[in-house]
């Protein structure tokens, strides 16, 4: 693919208009601290229709610094509007860096012509703004993307067939697969699926809108996420009917012609795109994100990392100054030829716990030593491996009565750590207990573990979780992991549960814990224990589950 070279073309003289940005966005970017002091004043230019690649209008607003010269543009593509947030924290404060920036609202949505279509559209619409962009005198042929969620995944889209212009990526806490979004091994991630619903269904039409559309589900969470059937319930609290976030909910197989052509990870395997990437310890992408590193690594593309001690929406409020400040000088390194700002090492982590710091590094995945804790009848745990495979614990698990979820990497604002205190008090929960620690333990890479199980009805889920328990008994969740499990007869299954990736210090006198239960709802659909649809089941059968000696929890070990 070739494209003209902008510096050899005559470009037209043409003023840009000088409106200030929105006073939304003037009174959000007037209340953040810790960002670096704005280089020029910011313009706006609301109201641009860019054709989409089937001839719909994309309704767009160019942000832009108010002074004379040449910069570079910044491409922003949003199912969710383009006021506030977007509006504040991309279009301003990126052209007061010395950056255009496009923030348009993806087909179908923000005024946008057409019908939005989850993911299939995004790479063809985000190919023809680049082509109107070229016709644009102010344009200097040199082009970046940044954006966080849903905004990482229309980047990616672009990559797959990237215009010679793109020079760089910023892909804040954002996704590759719709697919793993959705489901994990099969299980739907139902609060995420309707959390996701109502953002893309009402935050387009403007803050007031998406505030009383969210306080909606919440009101009704608990009568949508007990219904029997699941399909449709969402229904009434939303409003309407979305036929993507039925298919989505409907479609629990990978393999199923549904999601063919859906993940752009494939963007990912080719190395010309300097791309840097940010997620959180708890942010619901995490593992998307560190699979997209690897990936670019391996291909031996340009790529920096950044994790910190966020979830998917507090890296974007709390984590702001960080995430500006790595993005800013990324864009700036790759399409400014400044790398002043750039920090030496390619990946930098926030290691929690006990003395939790930021670290530097040089690579991930490290390769450290991996240590196996064992469960015993009593309750512990252990370093020393079983005797045998003999039957360990057991417990009914009521679907109709599920375990509850309980923090982790969601969408919301309940995920994070949490006290895990009434969770395992539960009869449905089992917990094994390492003894107290002489010496800090430090976990770093990816957590895991191998459950040999057995159940009475041939369908469960097991859900596991590492913990770490202070000195006061308090238990908080570090990272955890689902998979479903199916048996026949009394032989048990030996599952493996990715359990994510973590870096976390235990503290000497704490004690590391391992939660096994067979769910987390409404984090996840509940497993109705007959092998039937999730979503379309209405008759739920109690499982009980036993676990077997030969399980274990394998935990990477980071250097003291």
């Amino acid at each position: 693919m070739t494209s003209p070279t902008h510096d050899a073309l005559p470009r037209p003289a043409r003023t840009l208009p000088s409106a200030k940005p929105p006073l939304s966005a003037r009174l959000m970017r007037a209340t953040w601290r810790g960002l670096p002091a704005a280089r020029h004043k910011a313009g706006w230019e609301p109201g641009l229709t860019v054709p989409a690649a089937d001839g719909s209008a994309l309704i767009t607003d160019h942000y832009f610094p108010r002074e004379a010269g040449d910069f570079p543009t910044l491409l922003v593509r949003s199912p969710y509007g383009r006021g506030v947030p977007w509006s504040p924290q991309y279009g301003m404060l990126f052209a007061e860096q010395g950056f255009h920036v496009i923030l348009q609202s993806c087909r179908g949505t923000g005024g946008s012509g057409g019908t939005f279509d989850l993911w299939r559209n995004e790479a063809a619409d985000g190919l023809a703004t680049v082509n109107w962009l070229r016709e644009q005198p102010w344009f200097d042929g040199t082009l970046g993307t940044v954006g966080p969620s849903y905004l990482g995944y229309v980047q990616w889209a672009l990559a797959l067939d990237p215009p010679p212009e793109l020079k760089a990526m910023v892909v804040q806490v954002g996704l590759h697969d719709p697919y793993a979004l959705f489901h994990t091994d099969g299980v739907l991630h139902l609060e995420n699926a309707l959390l996701v619903g109502a953002g893309m269904t009402y935050q387009h039409r403007g803050m007031r809108p998406f505030v009383k559309a969210t306080m909606r589900l919440r009101r009704h969470l608990k009568d949508i996420v007990e219904a029997r059937p699941l399909k449709g319930a969402y229904t009434a609290p939303l409003g309407q009917q979305v036929p993507w976030l039925d298919d989505v909910m409907t479609h629990p197989d990978a393999d199923d012609p549904y999601w063919r052509g859906a993940s752009a990870g494939g963007a990912a395997d080719r190395p010309g795109i300097p791309t840097a990437l940010v997620t959180g310890w708890h942010d619901a992408l995490v593992d998307q994100t560190f699979q997209q590193y690897a990936r670019l690594r391996r291909a031996g593309g340009e790529a920096a990392l950044l994790v910190g001690p966020w979830t998917h929406t507090s890296a974007l409020t709390r984590g702001w100054p960080e995430v500006f400040a790595e993005s800013l000088a990324w864009l700036r390194a790759h399409l400014c030829d400044d790398p002043s700002e750039l920090r030496p090492t390619p990946v930098r982590i926030h290691r929690g716990g006990a003395d939790a710091a930021w670290q530097d590094l040089d690579a991930w995945p490290l390769t450290p030593a991996t240590t196996s804790w064992f469960p015993t009848a009593d309750g512990h745990l252990t370093e020393q491996p079983p005797t045998d495979a003999a039957p360990l614990a057991s417990f009914r698990h009521d679907p109709a009565a599920p375990t509850p979820s309980l923090g982790g990497p969601l969408l919301s604002a309940t995920a994070g750590a949490r006290n895990n205190g009434t969770l395992e008090s539960r009869d449905d929960v089992l917990t094994f207990t390492g003894p107290v620690l002489t010496a800090p333990v430090t976990v770093l890479g990816a957590v895991s573990a191998r459950i040999s199980v057995s159940t009475d009805t041939g369908h469960a889920d097991v859900f596991t979780r590492l913990c770490d328990v202070d000195a006061a008994g308090r238990s908080t969740n570090v990272c955890d992991g689902l998979a479903r499990v199916r048996t026949a007869g009394e032989d048990p299954a030996h599952v493996t549960v990715p359990m994510s990736v973590t870096a976390y210090r235990f503290a000497a006198g704490h004690r590391i814990r391992w939660q096994i239960s067979a769910g987390a709802h409404p984090r996840y659909a509940r497993n109705p224990g007959t092998g039937e649809s999730r979503v379309e089941a209405r008759e739920f059968v109690p499982v009980r589950v036993t676990v077997h000696a030969d399980s274990l929890i394998m935990l990477p070990q980071g250097e003291e």
